[in-house]
């Protein structure tokens, strides 16, 4: 396939607001509901970008960086910021937003890999990455930096707990 899709092409923006149904007994988001979002959010960026039904191959290791309180409304942001021959990697990034005083914090960040089928279920070929503008080459180059650094990260983690 020689076709190309842009970052943007692939932007995705959903928004839930936190129900109970979707609490902890502290009034806080789940983390698998988060974790849903993100899927739901990163696969249709996949999709966006592809034209095919993706599905969730992996998702690198996830930062909960802060709670999503009840009633607060949580934006869930992707992107594709990088491909193989039928794979897709997505940036997910959760904010949180308080819908009465509109003050946000981030929330959550991972990176998933999603593999494009074709109408048989059959692993397919994915366009070219293309960053036509200076804000989807600094988004790309921002993912791709910190999925490295995130990377690190873990591998660091794993030596110094000796593998364990």
């Amino acid at each position: 396939m020689t076709d190309t899709s842009t970052l943007l092409d692939s932007y995705t923006e959903m928004t839930e607001i936190l129900l109970p149904n979707d609490t902890n007994n502290l009034g806080r988001a789940l983390g698998g509901a988060v974790l849903h979002w993100m899927d739901i959010c990163g696969a249709i960026a996949a999709m966006r970008f592809s034209n095919h039904q993706c599905v969730t191959a992996s998702m690198d290791h996830v930062d909960f960086i802060s709670p999503i309180d009840l009633g607060e409304v949580a934006v869930v942001e992707a992107y594709v910021f990088e491909t193989g021959r039928t794979s897709v990697d997505v940036k997910v990034d959760v904010r949180a937003e308080d819908p009465r005083t509109g003050e946000e914090r981030q929330t959550t960040t991972s990176f998933f890999t999603f593999v494009a089928l074709d109408d048989e279920g059959t692993p397919t070929e994915v366009p070219d990455l293309d960053c036509p503008s200076d804000n989807q080459r600094a988004l790309r180059e921002r993912a791709r930096q910190q999925r490295r650094e995130q990377l690190a990260a873990v591998a660091e983690r794993i030596e110094q707990n000796g593998g364990e």
